[in-house]
């Protein structure tokens, strides 16, 4: 089965291509909120470097949020145009959940923090579970930094460019817990991969009643 992924929904934008839990073809472009301009050339250089048509696709993943209002609109159209062109199945993840999938700390817990403007992150928190599926904890919200770096544990590891940017409220013995910078960015294999876990259980979207997963009320990102 081959899975066409993409994120559109954070500063950068990702585009992948996996045939079951392989990755066959990955971009990511960070070019800043300008996703109406780099999403669909991006799709098409992924189908010509890879020699695939759209016909050759079995199943579409996008994130559905949280993140940029006007990201996640351009993606979930995106994908809505595949499914109606295709009637092929899709999926959409959290996009939170796709960004804790870069730490692969099996032991502790991870908090995945989006900055999310007005000096606010989005964040939820996740663990693998003994069959290595990623396990959501705490529902995604939107809350000041504060209150998570003052209850910051060394059990928990940090990550996305939330944790980057408030890293300084975090005591400087826990610091060491944010996850590196190359980790904060949301990559399309990660959107696939989970999408996969939806298409075993049959959790599809559709084209009719899908929206995007705002989280708080909407303002122009």
């Amino acid at each position: 089965m081959i899975t066409f992924a993409f994120d559109s929904c954070s500063k950068t934008a990702s585009v992948a291509i996996l045939q079951k839990k392989q990755v066959l073809y990955e971009t990511l472009l960070n070019k800043g909120l300008h996703h109406s301009e780099v999403l669909l050339p991006a799709i098409d250089e992924a189908f010509r470097l890879t020699n695939l048509l759209v016909t050759d696709i079995d199943f579409f993943a996008c994130t559905l949020g949280p993140g940029s209002f006007t990201g996640l609109r351009i993606g979930l159209s995106t994908l809505k145009g595949f499914m109606l062109a295709t009637e092929k199945p899709a999926a959409g993840v959290s996009s939170l959940a796709a960004l804790a999938l870069n730490v692969k700390e099996k032991e502790r817990n991870i908090c995945a923090m989006m900055d999310a403007g007005r000096g606010q992150v989005y964040y939820a928190s996740y663990q693998y579970d003994q069959n290595g599926l990623l396990q959501e904890l705490e529902i995604a919200k939107a809350v000041n930094p504060r209150l998570i770096a003052e209850s910051a544990s060394p059990n928990v590891v940090y990550v996305g460019d939330g944790a980057i940017k408030y890293a300084d409220l975090f005591p400087s013995s826990l610091r060491q817990n944010i996850a590196p910078a190359y980790q904060q960015f949301l990559c399309a294999s990660s959107v696939g991969l989970l999408a996969l876990e939806n298409y075993r259980q049959g959790n599809f979207l559709s084209p009719e009643t899908c929206v995007p997963f705002y989280l708080r009320s909407t303002d122009v990102t």
